[in-house]
């Protein structure tokens, strides 16, 4: 599915026309960009959390050379979906 098409189907539920709920998904997305570049965590309750994790330096290793590669400290953007989530999931896929 493609944020198209996320758009299309709110809209079709909803009523409200594609143009107002692309601005919606497009301000909602960005919010959680935002809220995460400044080392906040988001929690939206029976969905998931957005964290930032920070990687450990590591000796890496290019596969063409074979030649030892430091890889510095990083800090990465993680998503972990809520225990309800999974559950509902899982309970859809096995009424199939």
């Amino acid at each position: 599915m493609t944020k198209a098409d996320l758009v299309k189907i709110i809209s079709e539920n909803t009523g409200i026309i594609r143009k107002d709920v692309a601005v919606v998904v497009d301000s909602l997305l960005q919010s959680i960009k935002d809220s995460l570049g400044e080392g906040n965590h988001i929690e939206i309750r029976g969905f998931g959390t957005f964290k930032l994790k920070t990687r450990k330096p590591r000796v890496g290793r290019n596969p063409k050379t074979d030649e030892k590669v430091p890889v510095p400290e990083r800090t990465v953007p993680t998503f972990k979906f809520s225990r309800e989530f999974k559950m509902s999931v899982v309970e859809l896929k096995t009424k199939d």
